[in-house]
């Protein structure tokens, strides 16, 4: 990977297109932790529609043990989301190059763990659920916060509802058949956005894409499968914290 790329991908100062590009590889990062999770857990844990309709109906069918262990999920996600907050806004305060580094390195850190411990995470219970389950769903809480955080709310990789979503509506926008408004209406013609649109698309294929490489990857290797993908995102987020620690050292000289 190019480093001048590399350096896009994370810098402080973002582009739609360094957003997009980075969208498309957490989104194959999520696909292959939600696949490979579900392998590995049985349980999904890259979005959080399923795990609270799945305490609802388990609270009503009185299996109380699997509410906990939902609203252990739930609270392991909504804790990495605040994790990203708390780092982006220290980093923010600071004018660290690693703003957004700082929560993909963490990222990596606890994906290394999961593939390096995740047999025996899977026998330690947590909070309410297995220790596997409460770290991939932090995992994704807190890439799905620093994603939100860095496009402002414009790009989604842990799950592809809101993708999907999109990608309907702006299909309809193309194909809708503009006609004369009224002149007092002062509407403009109805258009879709190809560009957004092959965004939408290309974040949906690569969620597709990583699921499938996931899933092959820990039905034949096990947890060390995810090993690759922490090492991609560790690479990603050293060079802005190098950069931040070479600053550092030149002030105290």
């Amino acid at each position: 990977m190019p480093v001048n790329y590399a350096r896009r991908l994370t810098a402080s100062s973002r582009s739609s297109d360094a957003n997009a590009h980075l969208g498309y590889m957490l989104a194959f990062v999520a696909g292959a932790i939600n696949a490979g999770g579900f392998l590995a857990v049985h349980r999904y844990t890259s979005h959080m529609t399923g795990v609270v309709s799945a305490m609802a109906d388990d609270l009503v069918l009185g299996a109380h043990a699997l509410v906990l262990g939902g609203l252990g999920a739930l609270l392991s996600f909504m804790s990495g989301a605040a994790c990203t907050a708390i780092m982006v806004n220290y980093g923010r305060r600071r004018a660290l190059h690693g703003e957004y580094a700082l929560p993909l390195m963490l990222e990596s850190v606890l994906l290394l763990c999961f593939g390096l411990l995740g047999t025996r995470l899977a026998d330690i219970d947590g909070l309410f659920a297995s220790a596997t389950v409460m770290l991939l769903s932090f995992i994704m809480g807190l890439q799905n916060a620093l994603i939100t955080k860095l496009s402002r709310a414009e790009i989604r990789t842990t799950h592809i509802t809101g993708i999907v979503t999109d990608i309907g509506i702006e299909l309809g926008k193309m194909m809708y058949l503009n006609r004369p408004a009224p002149q007092h209406a002062g509407l403009a013609p109805v258009a879709g956005d190809r560009k957004r649109l092959k965004v939408l698309s290309m974040l949906a294929t690569c969620f597709f894409l990583g699921g499938v490489a996931g899933a092959f990857g820990f039905s034949h290797l096990g947890y060390v499968a995810t090993l690759p993908l922490a090492l991609a995102l560790m690479t990603l987020a050293m060079l802005p914290l190098l950069d931040d620690v070479k600053n550092i050292a030149t002030k105290k000289q």
